[in-house]
């Protein structure tokens, strides 16, 4: 069984509106704007979900895409890991040599997001979802 899996992707954009007609030309991905109050984030849906907007296929993920302009810490790709809990994570990652990247979010019907730089300074996010 594996622990803490990869369960979302995110990319930077420039022009929501570009970015999303990319994605659904070239792969046929279903582009969702978010809107003002989730900060213009574009929801990527590459993969068919259930009610929970959990992956039916297993080893598949869905994505988002956020203005670059929103953090200087994140101008790159980066990947989210599911965690039981977050405040356990957190402690483990700065344990390791990792540094948290800001509080830790709640984003509203999903759950609890912290973005962390590794030891490598590679930006990646945790998120411990709402049951």
């Amino acid at each position: 069984m594996s622990k803490n899996p990869v369960v979302h992707f995110e990319m930077p954009y420039k022009d929501s509106k570009r970015v999303a007609e990319f994605y659904k030309k070239a792969f046929g991905w279903g582009m969702n704007d978010a809107g003002p109050d989730m900060g213009g984030y574009v929801v990527a849906v590459t993969a068919e979900t259930d009610d929970n907007r959990m992956v039916k296929t297993p080893g598949t993920i869905n994505g988002g895409f956020y203005n670059v302009n929103m953090s200087q810490a994140s101008p790159v790709p980066s990947v989210v890991i599911s965690v039981s809990d977050l405040k356990e994570a957190t402690k483990n990652i700065e344990a390791a040599g990792g540094k948290l990247l800001g509080k830790p979010q709640d984003i509203p019907g999903i759950g609890l997001w912290v973005s962390f730089e590794d030891s490598e300074g590679n930006r990646v996010s945790i998120l411990q979802a709402n049951n």
